[in-house]
């Protein structure tokens, strides 16, 4: 079920951080829906993306990238303040590779929120969430940021 996020206001200010990030805009990475607890985002296919040339594969470390950005950016959906979260650690189980040509979407999951560390789910696809691409779990350290840098977003 899809509720809407914790502080919406809140959400609308800092989700365009995380498409504005480097490797966010290097990759392509589009936010498509958050709700409380989840986010999906995209990744159209491009060629500089390709792991395998042979194959026309996509490189692993984009659907590393895609599914470490979207687990992070479904904790924000919790929060109603600005924090740093940082990845602790990060385990992806890669199920079979991802065609060339499709987009490759991400749908994560912060399924519990603890005072110092996030815990997330995540899945990577292509046209069928139930044919995924990739399995992703990971925990997050969560600590505050100064207020200027708070205020800044």
């Amino acid at each position: 079920m899809w509720l809407p996020v914790s502080d919406p206001e809140f959400f609308a200010r800092v989700s365009p951080w995380f498409m504005a990030m480097p490797h966010s805009r290097t990759l392509g990475l589009q936010l498509l829906a958050a709700s409380r607890r989840k986010v999906v985002m995209g990744l159209p296919f491009r060629e500089e993306l390709i792991g395998n040339p042979l194959k026309r594969i996509l490189h692993g470390g984009v659907v590393t990238s895609l599914i470490d950005t979207c687990s992070a950016a479904s904790i924000y959906t919790l929060l109603d303040a600005v924090e740093a979260v940082a990845t602790l650690d990060l385990r992806i189980d890669y199920l079979r590779p991802a065609s060339p040509d499709a987009t490759l979407y991400c749908e994560a999951e912060c399924y519990r929120l603890t005072d110092n560390i996030a815990f997330t789910r995540a899945t990577a696809y292509q046209d069928d969430p139930a044919r995924p691409i990739a399995h992703g779990v990971a925990t997050f350290a969560r600590s505050p940021v100064p207020a200027a840098v708070a205020g800044a977003l």
